[in-house]
């Protein structure tokens, strides 16, 4: 490290001494460390400034302004991304199971710049048996299937009647399958009883949810140009999957499933996406919010090494104030509990003071005043 910057060790962090030293003109990297600790320093929050609720306040009264729902892909139906306040309610409460997943897949060259992108978009697409599957024929006599395939779709698709025996085979075990002709496919059922009839409706509605070829979760694809290159954005996400694929550029790839991203890349890698996830819903909506108050919420829901929502289940249960706890949602089934315990609440925080009327531990009601006595009783 340069000499200029080893008195600023353990003052600045040592990211942004790392960057003075690379980006700073070599004559210069002493005024510019000068500049960068004055301004370092004047960015610092003053000891007892409550964060938490000027970040809460932050993003929460800009979040009122946001009106846009839904954003939908023209040309392709299943195609909308959920967007504004009910993108972040969907962040921020921590929810597994999301209203539209969708994965943005960045490609290597040569195909980021068109090379059979429509190809390897195909490739991607989740493709079940009922889609390519033009007829199906019962036959009650001698109990079988015939199924009759789309050779438009089968030719899309790059499928052939013996890949589609193969890939079924495996899955449903009541019939065995043949090829009898390109375009045919005969499914017989295997056991010969009273209920065979019924049986065979049953396996006919089961064959169409079955997985043919692809990425499985991916139900939709579209090939974007995002400026210079080609992109994939699918309506579906399978992270891991995805990434294994050798034409898939796997540093940049990203989903907004945050749980996926969590166990896929691991928890440093979910609280970047809550940041990006976020900010981009509040960009997108033209508003400005200081990107350091979505750092503490994607910390706060981070901190455990597990992804917790801002809910009574999440990172409010684990408060431990009894009062803080029970201001936020069903305050009786707290305070029953914690009588029941004999638990015992500090009054550490800003909340619980609030409720009894005492002066709150920020800004100038941080410090104690703490009073000697003298041995007998009286006040020094």
């Amino acid at each position: 490290m340069h000499k200029e910057l080893e008195k600023y060790v353990g003052v600045i962090p040592q990211k942004i001494l790392e960057e003075i030293e690379q980006k700073a003109p070599a004559g210069k990297i002493k005024k510019v460390a000068e500049k960068v600790f004055e301004e370092y320093m004047n960015a610092r929050i003053d000891p007892g400034e409550s964060v938490g609720l000027v970040g809460a306040e932050s993003i929460g009264e800009p979040g009122t302004q946001m009106t846009l729902n839904t954003f939908h892909y023209a040309g392709a139906s299943e195609m909308n991304v959920t967007m504004g306040l009910p993108r972040i309610i969907e962040i921020l409460d921590g929810r597994k199971t999301l209203a539209t997943p969708m994965m943005e897949v960045y490609l290597k060259s040569p195909h980021n710049k068109g090379k059979d992108v429509k190809e390897l978009a195909l490739q991607l697409k989740e493709i079940k048996l009922g889609e390519i599957v033009k007829e199906y024929q019962i036959n009650i006599s001698e109990l079988l299937i015939e199924l009759t395939l789309n050779d438009g779709k089968c030719k899309e698709f790059g499928l052939t009647a013996g890949n589609i025996v193969k890939a079924i085979d495996k899955t449903v075990k009541e019939v065995s399958f043949k090829a009898e002709s390109e375009g045919v496919i005969v499914a017989k059922l295997k056991t010969k009883d009273e209920r065979s009839l019924n049986a065979l409706y049953k396996v006919k509605e089961k064959m169409k949810a079955v997985y043919v070829r692809g990425v499985k979760g991916i139900s939709q694809v579209l090939p974007v140009k995002r400026k210079e290159e080609f992109i994939i954005i699918t309506a579906g996400t399978n992270l891991k999957k995805v990434l294994e694929l050798d034409f898939v550029d796997a540093t940049r790839t990203i989903s907004n499933d945050i749980f996926e991203i969590s166990l896929v890349l691991g928890i440093e890698a979910a609280r970047q996406a809550i940041i990006e996830e976020v900010f981009k819903v509040i960009e997108g909506q033209g508003l400005n919010v200081d990107i350091r108050h979505v750092m503490l919420v994607a910390d706060t829901m981070c901190t455990s090494g597990e992804i917790k929502g801002i809910t009574r289940y999440g990172v409010v249960s684990e408060k431990a104030s009894v009062l803080a706890r029970a201001s936020f949602e069903t305050p009786i089934k707290h305070i029953i509990n914690a009588a029941l315990t004999g638990e015992v609440d500090k009054l550490n925080s800003i909340v619980e003071n609030v409720m009894l009327n005492q002066p709150v531990p920020i800004g100038t009601g941080l410090p104690s005043l703490v009073m000697k006595r003298s041995e007998d009783g009286k006040e020094n």
